[in-house]
């Protein structure tokens, strides 16, 4: 019997579809992977990144310390620092410009700045800030533009511009706080308002602060003068918290680790001793997570207040001077004599060591008729001195062998160059018929002058007709001056010294220029600056030692309570050179300087000086100029006193005064008043027996 097998039912095939299989595949592998990955950071390295979570970087901030004071000789205060209550802000390291946008809005509420000085850039910065506008700003941007992140924010800043609405005056003030944050560098502690600080402003902010992040209540310090304004033109400026460092000299000042906004000396004693006077900023070492959040701050170093200078002017005796320049240029202008006249200057130095005992000036704008204080003009302004350049000419002629102290009489007739009016002296001529080198300083005998140069240049003469001379002339009589230190810079501790103009030696024609030289004989020639004449005086006081002047004595530190602590350096004098002429000419030539105060002849040029007590030694000068296109005078004295043991010298110039207001003699009443102010404030005996008209220094 057969069995028929009935045949199995076909399995079904499964409804799964085989992408859907590989799907759930990739899934798996994608797990597996995640699991591995947590099970790499978790077990593997769970520790390393669980470190660089709680990394912290830190940073070293500075804080900036007041500037040294700057006091007088008798330890009187002419620079100090006031402090002013402000209002700074500090700038985290993750500060947005949206944060900063809201804190200058609520900060405008509380203080009032000064948003004058806003530029079309620094609202566009302001409205820029604001994350809703930047929303309104990229409407304006294309996808590209948007993504260009160079570029960005340029294209933002010119769609704001276009858009941007009329701002009322809360938000301009806002925006000048913005600035002020905006400008800030991580870290870095900037001032909102550093002036005119109201009581209310303060009490205000301090209970708003946790509102305000970065904003706090601080001190800031500027520049006081106790004595008044007038001597800062010697002192100097410092820059403000805005103006920052000077543009020309940044790249120095960061190197030097300035920060932008420092305040440093921009002229004079305040920048030629920066160093100084800036001190030593605080430190504090500010640790920040990896969140850029500060988690401690802990001060290194608290700083320590700028070092100070001793000068050598005594501010009583500065005032005084100052106040006799002014006087007497004032009777100048009064007169109607000095209405081409741009200043009148003066300058005192101790000869026996270059210390500068004053130094006054003032600056007149012939245009306006504004006076100003320019007590610098005597470093950096040169004149053509005149006569006062004869005893230097003197004492060359006497180096030089052309004459001896006890052979030194010279025809006194005029020289006559051809085709050139007369070369003569103030006086008529025939007045003398000869005279020696004495009475020359006595009278002011140009003649006697442009003989002696003459001599030195071996010169051949015959009256309007011919004169020549050896082709150094120039040469010697500079050589001769620069002894002394005229034309050469005196290197004092100021910057900005000048030096003055050299004439020509030669002609347009190549000729030699003899009637050139001849007026550099009576100081008619060349230019010098007053504090070259101040050198020269004292070199021939000393008896004939070049001092380097100076107006700083010493430095010294700044004790913890702000008082001034031990001497840190000390100016010693410095004798630059040694004139080349002996004491007993360098004496033959100060009594001539005697006799141009204390001589009895008519044409003596000092006499309104001999009723000092003790008596003078001095020589005035007079050179031609010309101004505006009309002829005018420079007038100037040098002078030393006590003659017989020299504690001052002086030298004044009034320049472009009309020729009838040298009758006036300013320049000798300055200098007169000057050394009698300095007899009173230093107690100086008389001298017992003086007379007006004494013979003899001895």
């Amino acid at each position: 019997m057969k069995y028929i097998r009935t045949p199995r039912p076909k399995r079904q095939k499964s409804s799964i579809p085989f992408r859907l299989n590989f799907l759930f595949f990739i899934v798996f592998l994608l797990f597996a992977l995640l699991v591995g990955q947590l099970a790499y950071l978790q077990i593997a390295n769970g520790a390393k990144f669980n470190t660089e979570v709680n990394r912290t970087g830190s940073t070293v901030v500075t804080g900036n310390v007041p500037r040294g004071i700057i006091y007088d000789s008798k330890g009187r205060e002419l620079v100090d620092n006031k402090a002013n209550a402000a209002i700074t802000y500090t700038k985290n390291v993750a500060t947005s410009s949206t944060q900063m946008y809201k804190t200058a809005n609520l900060l405008q509420k509380y203080i009032t700045v000064d948003a004058s000085n806003l530029q079309k850039r620094d609202l566009k910065d302001y409205f820029l800030g604001s994350k809703a506008n930047v929303k309104k700003v990229n409407k304006y941007l294309t996808k590209k533009q948007q993504k260009d992140t160079d570029n960005v924010y340029n294209y933002q800043l010119k769609v704001a511009g276009k858009i941007m609405p009329k701002f009322t005056a809360a938000q301009k003030q806002a925006a000048a706080i913005y600035k002020v944050m905006n400008g800030a560098t991580q870290l870095s502690t900037v001032y909102i308002k550093d002036s005119g600080v109201t009581s209310k402003e303060v009490a205000v902010v301090g209970e708003h602060l946790t509102a305000l992040p970065g904003v706090n209540l601080g001190t800031d310090w500027e520049r006081s003068y106790p004595n008044g304004k007038s001597i800062t033109s010697i002192i100097g400026t410092v820059s403000s918290e805005k103006s920052g460092l000077p543009r020309e000299a940044l790249t120095s000042y960061l190197e030097n680790g300035y920060a932008r906004n420092d305040r440093v000396g921009t002229s004079y004693l305040e920048k030629q001793y920066e160093t100084a006077l800036r001190g030593s900023k605080s430190q504090t070492k500010v640790e920040i997570n990896s969140q850029d959040q500060i988690v401690s701050q802990v001060e290194k170093f608290a700083g320590q207040q700028g070092q100070n200078l001793n000068l050598t002017i005594d501010s009583d005796y500065q005032n005084q001077v100052e106040k006799i320049v002014k006087k007497y240029y004032n009777q100048a202008l009064g007169s109607g004599g000095a209405g081409l006249s741009d200043g009148m200057y003066a300058v005192a130095m101790n000869p026996n060591t270059g210390a500068v005992l004053a130094m006054a000036g003032v600056s007149h704008n012939t245009k306006t008729g504004k006076i100003t204080d320019d007590a610098l003009g005597v470093i950096n302004r040169a004149f053509v001195m005149g006569s006062a350049v004869k005893p230097a000419m003197v004492l060359g002629a006497l180096q030089k062998g052309v004459i001896t102290r006890s052979n030194n009489t010279q025809s006194d007739e005029p020289i006559y160059l051809k085709g050139a009016p007369v070369k003569k002296s103030v006086y008529p001529v025939g007045t003398f018929s000869s005279m020696n080198a004495q009475m020359a300083l006595q009278v002011s005998s140009n003649i006697y002058m442009m003989r002696l140069a003459m001599k030195e240049a071996n010169a051949t003469y015959s009256p309007k007709s011919v004169m020549t001379m050896d082709n150094d002339v120039f040469s010697i009589l500079r050589g001769y001056f620069a002894q002394f230190g005229l034309g050469t810079k005196t290197g004092i501790d100021l910057p900005g010294e000048a030096l003055g103009v050299t004439g020509k030696n030669y002609n347009d024609y190549g000729q030699l220029a003899v009637g050139s030289a001849l007026d550099l004989s009576y100081g008619n020639y060349d230019s010098y600056t007053l504090i070259e004449m101040a050198q020269y005086v004292s070199a021939i006081a000393n008896g004939g030692y070049k001092m380097q002047p100076y107006v700083v004595q010493s430095i010294s530190q700044t004790l913890a309570d702000g008082s001034s602590g031990p001497v840190v350096s000390t100016t010693q004098p410095n004798v630059q050179s040694k004139v080349l002429s002996s004491t007993a000419d360098i004496n033959f030539v100060k009594q001539g300087m005697w006799q141009a105060v204390h001589g009895t002849n008519g044409w003596t040029t000092a006499t309104v000086m001999n009723g000092l007590n003790p008596g003078v030694a001095a020589k005035t000068g007079t050179a031609q100029t010309f101004a505006n296109g009309q002829s005018t005078l420079n007038v100037s004295l040098i002078a030393f006193a006590p003659a017989k043991n020299p504690q001052i010298a002086i030298a004044v110039v009034l320049p472009d005064i009309f020729t009838a207001a040298d009758d006036g003699g300013y320049q000798k009443l300055v200098g007169r008043d000057m050394i009698s102010a300095y007899y009173k404030l230093h107690h100086i005996s008389k001298q017992k027996g003086y007379t007006a008209h004494a013979s003899t220094l001895q």
